[in-house]
Parts: C-alpha cells; structure tokens; sequence
C-alpha cells in the first residue's frame, strides 16, 4: 500500500506543476533583455542551421555556451518560433524540480517533508514565475543543485563513491553548458567550505575526485574542445575572457549595492523566504539525513555571498539560493511538524505583513492604471507619462484578485495563530500560486503593454517584408526576435549610421522613445509614421541611385 500511494503522490505532483506552469506561457510577450536574447539565440540556430555556436544578430554571443538555446530551438522546431515555445523547456525543467523535490525529501525523511519542500517552490513569487520564464536559470540551477546533492552522497556513501562522483561530473558538467564555468566554481566552493566544516578531514578518495574531473571533462569540454578543432582558439577565448570580465566589471546598469541579492531574496521568495528565516541564524546540533540542511545551507551562503561580491548584479544571478531556502523552509516547517509547535508569532506577523503589501501592489498596478490620470502629476519622467498614455483594454476585476490574495493571507495567518500549521502552510503557498497562474493571464499582458507592447507589435507588423528595422537610442533586442530578422550579407555595413544616413538598399524603420524625437528628426530623410505609448516609429527609403 505504501509504494502505491507513494506512486500516485509523484503523479499528483507532476499534474499540478503541469497545471500551475503550462497555461498561459504565451499570454505575453517575452521581455527584454534576457528572455528576448535567448530565444533570438535559439531563432538564429534553427534559420542558419549552426547549432555549435551562440548567436545574436548573426553574430557571436560570448556570454553563453548552447545547451539551454538547443532546448529552445528543439522546442520551437515543435511548437514554433513563439513565446510558449520559448518558455516551454523551462515549464518542464519546474515539473522535474518540484518530483525531485519530493523524491529526495521523502528518501531523507518522509512524504510531508517532501510535499511542503515541493510547495516552497511551487507557492513563492519569484521561484514560481522563473518556471514561466524564458531565462537560462532554472535549468542551471536544476543541474548545480543536483550535481551537489550527489557530491553528498558521494561523501556519504563511500562504497558507492564512485557512482555518484561521475553523476555528479555528468550534472555540474552540464550546468557548465548551460551557463559556463561559474557552474564549476560553485561546486568547488560550496565542496571547499564543507570541508572546511569539518576541520579538512579526508572524506574522498583521490580516484573518485579524478571519476569526477574525467566525467566533467568529457561533459562539459566536448563543446569547447569541437569548437577549438573547428575554430581556433577565438570563440572560446573570448568566451572565457567575457566570463572574467562580467566578474570584475559591472555591465552598464547593473552596478548594484553589495546587499541587493539579500533584498531580492528576501522580498522576491515570499512567503518561504519568511519561513525559512529562523533555519538561516539558528544553529542546528542534531545530526540530520545526509548532512544535507548542512549542504543547503553552504550552498545559499555561497550563492549570496559570491553574488554580493561580483561586479554584475541582475536579479536572477541569486536564483541558484531558491532551491536552499526552499528545503531550509521544508526543514523549518516539518520540524514543527515533529515537535508539534507553532510557528513564532513575529514570523506570522511578518508573514502577515509581507502578504498585505504584496497584495496592495496586486491591486494597485492594475488599479494606477485604470486610474492614471491620478498618478501622472506626480511623474518627473516624460517617458514614462506617454507610456502610461498607452491605450489598453481592462475588464476592470483585475484589481481584485489582489484583494482575494489578501483575504486568502489573512485566512492563511488565522490559521497559524490557532496552531494549525499544515492548513495555514498549504493555504498561504497554494494561494500566492493560484494568484501568480490567475495574474500572469489576466493582468500581466495589459501591463507589458505600457512598457514595450507598442514597439513589439510594430516590429510584428514587418515580418516578412523587405526592410531593415532598429531602435534608436536604447538597447533592445526585441527587433531581432518580433521581426523575424533574417541573415544578411552585408553585415559590416548594417549599424546605426549606416541606416540613418548611408545608401541603404531598402527601407529602414527606426523604434524611439518619445523623448528621443527633437534629436531624431534632425536627421535628413526620417518620416515620422504614428506615436503609440512612449514610443515614436519612423521610415527612411531606400536610397535611389
């Protein structure tokens, strides 16, 4: 009887992730930066049929190595070049997620702490909307943090040693192809400050440390080492050298305070972040399963304070801490389940607090813009008052599912001060998921469309025609993605200038934001086509010879 309702628990898991990630991947556009990127990468391999190497725009993209664009591209050579597409191999990597959550907690203690670890995941903000996402995250993240959960076993099984070193070299080794070398770094840190835990004692053989170094090798080196026999050592090196760089620098607007991971986290990952709170300073003496709370609790620090340090800070950089905090959540959960305590009373009221303002701004966003002739007197940007203009569509009951989320908080906090933990758990993390599945579809496409929507749906309208588009003033890659752009042979030629003043072969369509356009029309040639939100759209003919 066990195996079998254990069996129907795993499907349960794996029909509700489908449920909660699936709907709705294509209700809004994919967002620049990162998404639009990626999925651009993935276009480009299918059109040029290079898939050993990264592009953007046609050429070389040194930040990334391929693994997450091949899923892309083997998605969109199934669904289409879309957003679902896009985002689809990142709904299936969150299903896997969450049933290996389940598995693992449940082998280390037992069916309740592999479900509250599952929901951790499932019902905080951030962690949830990631699966939803076409961002390269959660398939590394995935990868590292299993690659670490057999490090454990490796240290802790030593007959089985072996085994779990190359399945860990197979994992790190492929978060290496997904994301680059950080992947290694990670482990190796995470592996030195455990050992440095328990006062450097021998815990691996050398034979199995080379099992892993040889696996990872032949896993993470076949790309570089096909690409060098190719290439040459040029696409690699560069590879390499941006990698340090991003390390060392900041990228131009993304040059954040040393503690803007620990805000991120902690605001973004509600409401785990508040539960697992009290795991992160509390010491634990008892011994538990597989050392792993130790393990997790390393691998958040490492993640927090790496990310803290490097120049580079972008939200997701610390997206690796999710999968921790949310064990470190089950941890705390399941041990007040065993002693059979309530949860503290400022930490209900904190989760209280956070649950509110999260639902204000559920409400509000909707709301403001509905109501935005309240807010635009007080904006000091000119951009943002014409996006703000833009005109969208509301069906008016958006607001209210930010008030519903608040009276599912309230019912969440009320059960946990009469110490029913379970229900007020359950009721809090399934509640932020039924609000985040419910927003995305009803709330979230109409507010993209104040931000890039109108550039976007110019871009669509130029698919398949003969003409060149760009932005003019900000960075974008919207263009390449929504328009469909194809190859082109005169790539030396096709930059800014060029298409503003040199003798182009066919029309060129510039993207501006409104506060661009005094600048703009200086130049001889542009004709000014419409104005929609904070953006401006001009052409210039091709020249006649």
């Amino acid at each position: 009887m066990r195996q079998t309702k254990n069996g129907w628990l795993v499907l349960v898991i794996v029909a509700a992730a489908a449920i909660f990630f699936f709907p709705f991947l294509g209700a809004v556009h994919l967002f620049d930066w990162d998404e639009i990127n990626f999925a651009e990468s993935a276009r480009e391999m299918l059109v040029t049929g290079n898939y050993s190497r990264v592009q953007i725009d046609y050429q070389p993209f040194w930040e990334k190595p391929p693994l997450f664009f091949w899923l892309q591209a083997a998605s969109m050579s199934v669904f289409g070049v879309n957003e679902f597409a896009a985002r689809f191999p990142n709904a299936v990597i969150g299903i896997i997620t969450l049933s290996t959550f389940f598995l693992i907690g449940r082998k280390l203690y037992d069916e309740k702490f592999g479900m509250m670890w599952t929901l951790s995941m499932l019902g905080s903000f951030l962690p949830h909307l990631y699966f939803k996402s076409g961002i390269i995250d959660p398939v590394f993240n995935y990868f590292i943090f299993l690659g670490i959960y057999f490090c454990a076993l490796w240290i802790e099984k030593k007959e089985e040693g072996g085994k779990f070193a190359l399945l860990a070299g197979l994992l790190i080794g492929l978060a290496t192809l997904t994301k680059g070398p950080v992947a290694l770094l990670v482990t190796l840190l995470v592996g030195g400050v455990y050992w440095f835990s328990i006062r450097f004692k021998k815990i691996i053989s050398i034979q199995h440390l080379l099992l892993f170094a040889l696996m990872y090798a032949l896993t993470a080196g076949v790309w570089f080492f096909i690409d060098i026999m190719d290439n040459g050592i040029g696409f690699v090196g560069e590879f390499i050298n941006y990698q340090i760089d991003l390390f060392l620098h900041p990228v131009a607007g993304h040059g954040e305070p040393f503690y803007y991971h620990f805000v991120v986290v902690l605001i973004g990952c509600f409401p785990m972040s508040i539960i697992a709170l009290p795991t992160l300073i509390k010491k634990e003496s008892n011994a538990q399963p597989l050392d792993l709370r130790k393990w997790m609790m390393i691998l958040f620090w490492v993640v927090m304070i790496l990310f803290s340090i490097v120049k580079t800070k972008i939200v997701h950089y610390s997206s690796l801490s999710y999968f921790p905090l949310s064990f470190l959540a089950a941890y705390f959960i399941h041990q007040h389940f065993v002693w059979k305590k309530s949860f503290p009373r400022w930490q209900v009221w904190l989760l209280f607090a956070f649950g509110i303002i999260f639902s204000l701004l559920l409400f509000l966003a909707p709301w403001i813009a509905q109501h935005k002739e309240i807010l635009i007197p007080y904006l000091k940007d000119p951009f943002a008052v014409d996006c703000l203009k833009t005109e969208v569509h509301w069906n008016g009951y958006e607001s209210f599912i930010g008030i519903t989320y608040a009276f599912a908080v309230m019912i969440a906090i009320i059960l946990l001060l009469k110490k029913k933990l379970q229900s007020g758990i359950i009721m809090i993390y399934l509640s932020t998921a039924v609000c985040l599945l419910i927003y995305l579809k009803a709330a979230v496409p109409k507010i993209e469309q104040y931000s890039q929507g109108p550039a976007i749906e110019f871009y669509e309208s130029l698919q398949g025609k003969n003409v060149y588009v760009s932005p003019y003033g900000f960075k974008s890659y919207a263009q390449f993605f929504y328009f469909r752009k194809p190859p082109s042979t005169n790539l030396g030629k096709r930059d800014e200038d060029w298409l503003l003043h040199g003798s182009i072969d066919k029309p060129a369509y510039f993207v501006i934001k409104t506060t661009s356009r005094n600048d703009f029309e200086k130049n001889p040639g542009v004709h000014f086509l419409y104005q929609k939100g904070g953006f401006a759209f001009y052409e210039r003919d091709a020249f006649e010879h």
